[in-house]
């Protein structure tokens, strides 16, 4: 096997309203969770639905154009990568969030449509700078995914796994 490939395409339904942070280096960054549906049939033949959660983190300018003119309840497609942090609860236990790093966002369903804000080179490189020098702040929203940053692990309840 050549190598190996990581990309999540989804398509769904903004869950929170995105908030704009910024890490100390002055790193414009934002979160929001996605929910997808899915239909299927039962063993009994019976139709049912399934809502999948999925965290998108975003940086630099892209985060600042989602929070512009994304809200709840928008339909996006999102184009990333799956990324897994390890953090440490209050008492000291390890816990994992896996979320989707976007690459791509395109806004679609009225607004502009199809317009797609993409990171450029320069979106890029400032990705690698340390996520744990990051200014702290709540998250917004009901789901506990695990901090922002891992500095702010000490800050927060343990997380639903």
């Amino acid at each position: 096997m050549a190598g190996s490939y990581n990309k999540v395409l989804l398509v769904g339904r903004i869950g929170i309203d995105p908030e704009l942070k910024y890490t100390q280096s002055g790193t414009p960054m934002t979160n929001f969770t996605l929910a997808t549906d899915e239909s299927f049939n039962d063993r009994e033949g019976n139709r049912q639905e399934r809502t999948e959660w999925h965290r998108i983190v975003v940086w630099n300018r892209q985060a600042e154009t989602v929070c512009q003119y994304m809200s709840k309840g928008r339909q996006v497609l999102v184009e990333g990568s799956l990324q897994t942090r390890k953090w440490q609860d209050k008492q000291g236990q390890d816990r994992y969030t896996t979320e989707i790093r976007a690459q791509r966002v395109v806004f679609l369903g009225g607004g502009q449509p199809g317009q797609s804000y993409e990171k450029t080179g320069e979106d890029r490189g400032a990705q690698g700078r340390s996520q744990d020098s990051a200014s702290k702040g709540e998250e917004n929203g009901s789901d506990n995914l695990g901090p922002l940053f891992p500095s702010e692990a000490s800050a927060m309840d343990d997380a639903p796994f």
